[in-house]
């Protein structure tokens, strides 16, 4: 076998071949869109690369055949919130053959060692956590955007190369054709009618103000998480301009105490629905193929992609509160009728308390599992993350 850097734009176009050759026959898989895995890799796309690195390689097996492809990387911030520096892998994809995963789990292990890291985290993003996050492990069902699908046979070549479960993560799924809780109901009534509350939607011709009091709600809510990283305001705005086409501003909510910002949550409708028809391209006759989709309604489920409360008013229920503006909309907007609620770690065990409370329904499993490079090192978990 052998494995190569990717370095030319034809070394890239046989990087995402390798996902639609393994997947090839899986009525379940949706295939990244290729663009998007490029902007990932495109320093002039994405700020992880002002303080980081990364590279890409494929496998070649010994009839020359593709086989496999993985990228490591790291952003020196990010790594150093560590007990040690701990860099990534992602974007791993491979034939059934464990030789072939280890070679591929060994030039990120020893690229990374090279760059000064002494762990590495996988499957990750080289970004935001909300996107490629996490192995798929439980619930082989169609991926909504940016959460990875593998096959089953991947967990035993992470776990086979000495990687742990750092943290799991669940997918729930919320049906919008079921009434809520009537408690949860009682308690979103109850702080909707409190004295200095306040509550609205995004508006596209304000998003500077939008993003600034997400920005701040983020940064103290995240700010008890070892790895945290404080959000750059220009990468939310790009990723709001890149959602323009699907975004719907009544589905991102903010919350307010006497006019600072508390809490938020962000929404979009899931555009794998769509992105389900076009395996990873979108040139102009898949263009004008996703607007024909959209006049359809072809999108029935929305995905939360991330939710914050300050520290201070975390336990108030703001949640249920937000929860409560949202069932308006969708009471308006009844081609919806699921929420894919995603993803949550075990390590926040109050945003997991909160998908119980809404009825939320287990739909999937992702493990990220960190492999330590020093010799008999005790396994390590994320911390849990507590009020305040």
């Amino acid at each position: 076998m052998n494995i190569y850097e990717v370095t030319t734009k034809k070394d890239a176009k046989l990087f995402h071949d390798v996902a639609r050759l393994i997947y090839k026959g899986d009525k379940n898989w949706i295939c990244l869109m290729d663009s998007d895995i490029e902007a990932v890799f495109d320093p002039l796309k994405n700020g992880y690369f002002n303080d980081g690195k990364a590279i890409r390689w494929i496998l070649f097996d010994d009839s020359h055949r593709l086989a496999g492809r993985v990228a490591a990387f790291f952003n020196k911030m990010k790594a150093n919130t560590y007990k040690q520096p701990t860099g990534g892998l992602g974007f791993f994809e491979c034939i059934d053959n464990y030789q072939a995963a280890k070679l591929l789990f060994d030039k990120c292990k020893e690229w990374l060692q090279l760059q000064g890291m002494e762990a590495m985290d996988g499957p990750i993003n080289f970004g935001e956590n909300d996107q490629y996050q996490g192995l798929l492990v439980e619930g082989f069902t169609p991926p909504s955007y940016g959460m990875n699908y593998h096959h089953p046979y991947y967990r035993k070549f992470f776990e086979d190369y000495g990687f742990s479960p750092y943290f799991n993560q669940t997918t729930n799924y919320l049906d919008l054709t079921i009434p809520f809780p009537e408690r949860f109901w009682k308690i979103a009534e109850w702080i909707a009618k409190k004295p200095g509350f306040t509550f609205e939607h995004f508006k596209m011709a304000n998003a500077k103000k939008y993003i600034n009091d997400l920005k701040t709600i983020y940064d103290q809510a995240w700010s008890n998480h070892e790895h945290f990283t404080p959000l750059n305001s220009l990468d939310i705005l790009s990723e709001l301009q890149k959602a323009k086409p699907i975004l719907d501003e009544q589905l991102i909510w903010f919350a307010y105490h006497e006019g600072k910002p508390i809490a938020f949550l962000v929404m979009f409708p899931d555009v794998n629905q769509i992105f389900r028809h076009f395996n990873g391209k979108l040139g102009l006759i898949n263009k004008c193929r996703f607007a024909y989709y959209l006049w359809k309604k072809e999108i029935t489920r929305t995905k939360i992609t991330v939710m914050g409360v300050v520290p201070s008013f975390q336990g108030y229920g703001i949640e249920s509160a937000i929860f409560r503006e949202l069932r308006k909309v969708f009471d308006h907007r009844p081609h919806y009728t699921e929420i894919e609620l995603s993803w949550v770690g075990d390590f926040n065990p109050r945003m997991e308390a909160l998908h119980k409370a809404v009825g939320g329904k287990f739909g999937k499993k992702h493990i990220t599992y960190r492999k330590l490079f020093a010799e008999k090192s005790e396994p390590q978990q994320a911390t849990i993350i507590r009020k305040g």
